[in-house]
C-alpha cells in the first residue's frame, strides 16, 4: 500500500513507528549503560555502539540493490544544491548528545539531564517545523502544538521527579538543553537526506557515518585525558545497542516526512517512557512517577496532533 496516497494512514503509521523506535532507544540506553560500566568509559561505549550500527548499515545497504543505487543520489543532490552539505551532518548531533551525557550527568544527575534535554528537543521540534527545515515543509506553531510541547516537558519532569537531588551546578543544564536542540535539528536534516536519496537506510547510514567520525574524535581526546578504557566484554548482548540505534534513527528518518519534527520527538519520548515502564515490569515494579509521565506524554502527543481552531476554519495551519 502506498502511504503517500493515504495521508491519514501514513501519519498514524509514522506515530506508531516513532513510538516503537523510542522503545528501541530506551532498550539501547540500558544496553549501552551496561557496556559503559564494563568499559568504565561512556564515550568509548557510545563509539562502540555507533561502530556496530555503522557496520550493520554498510552491510545492509550494500546488500540491497535499491539502497546501493541511492548512495550516489546524496552526492548528486549536494552538487545540485538540492541538499546543503550541512544537512548531511545530523549524526554529529547524536555524537554531541552522548558526549553531553558523559560531561554533565555526574554533576547534574540523570533527572535534570533528562528534563533539560527533552525541553531542548521539543523546543527544537517546534522551531524546526516552523522554519521548514525538515522534508515536510513549514508547520506553524499552533496553540495545540505549543500546549503539547509544554505537556511533554511536564510529563518527563513528572517521570523523573523522584530522582531530583538538587544539583548545585544548574548552569550545566544548558549543555543537555543544547544537545536536545541538536537532536531536533538532526531529525529534520536526516529527513532531508532521506528525501534526496529516496532511501531511509542511506540517510541512516550517513547519520551513523558522521556520528562515528565525531565520536572517534571525542574519544581520542577522552583517551588522552583519562587513559585507555577496560577491555571489551565477551558478552555479545552488550553489542546490540548499535542495532537498536539503527532502529531508532531509521524510525525518525521515516516518520519526519509525514508528521514533522515535533511529533517525531513526542513519539520518541513516549516510546522511551513506555520502554521504561516495560523494564519496571520485569524489575522491582512500576514507579508511579514513570507511569504518570507516560500517560501525560501520550496526552501531549494527542494534543499536539489536534488541528487548531484556525485550521478548522479552513486555513492552512497544521
Amino acid at each position: 500500500m502506498d502511504l503517500a496516497t493515504r495521508p491519514a494512514l501514513a501519519r498514524a503509521a509514522a506515530v506508531l513507528i516513532t513510538c516503537l523506535g523510542g522503545v528501541g532507544l530506551a532498550t539501547q540506553s540500558r544496553v549501552n549503560g551496561q557496556l559503559a560500566a564494563h568499559l568504565r568509559d561512556g564515550l568509548v561505549a557510545a563509539l562502540v555502539s555507533f561502530l556496530v550500527g555503522l557496520v550493520i548499515l554498510v552491510v545492509g545497504v550494500l546488500a540491497i540493490p535499491s539502497a546501493r543505487a541511492a548512495i550516489p543520489k546524496v552526492a548528486l543532490a549536494v552538487r545540485e544544491h538540492r541538499l546543503r552539505p550541512w544537512q548531511c551532518l545530523g549524526g554529529a548531533a547524536g555524537a554531541f548528545f552522548v558526549t553531553a551525557q558523559g560531561l554533565t550527568v555526574a554533576a547534574l544527575g540523570v533527572a535534570m539531564f533528562t528534563v533539560a534535554a527533552v525541553s531542548g528537543q521539543v523546543l527544537s521540534g517546534l522551531l524546526m517545523d516552523r522554519a521548514g527545515i525538515g522534508p515536510g515543509g513549514p508547520r506553524p506553531i499552533t496553540p495545540t502544538r505549543a500546549i503539547g510541547a509544554v505537556l511533554a516537558v511536564v510529563a518527563v519532569t513528572a517521570a523523573v521527579s523522584d530522582e531530583f537531588d538538587s544539583p548545585s551546578r544548574l548552569w550545566l543544564s544548558l549543555i543537555p538543553a543544547a544537545a536536545g536542540l541538536g537532536l531536533g535539528w538532526a531529525q529534520a536534516v536526516n529527513g532531508r537526506v532521506s528525501a534526496a536519496s529516496g532511501s531511509v537506510s542511506v540517510a541512516t547510514l550517513v547519520n551513523f557515518g558522521i556520528g562515528t567520525v565525531a565520536l572517534a574524535l571525542a574519544c581520542a581526546v577522552d583517551v588522552l585525558v583519562r587513559g585507555l578504557p577496560a577491555g571489551l566484554p565477551s558478552n555479545a548482548i552488550l553489542y546490540v545497542g548499535g542495532a537498536l540505534g539503527v532502529i531508532g534513527v531509521s524510525a525518525s528518518v521515516f516518520a519526519v516526512r509525514y508528521i514533522g519534527v515535533l511529533m517525531v520527538s513526542l513519539g520518541m519520548i513516549s516510546g522511551q517512557l513506555a520502554g521504561a515502564v516495560l523494564f519496571d515490569l520485569t524489575g522491582p515494579g512500576i514507579e508511579p512517577a514513570t507511569a504518570v509521565g507516560v500517560v501525560v506524554t501520550l496526552l501531549a502527543a494527542g494534543v499536539a496532533a489536534l488541528p487548531s481552531g484556525r485550521r478548522l476554519r479552513g486555513t492552512t495551519a497544521q
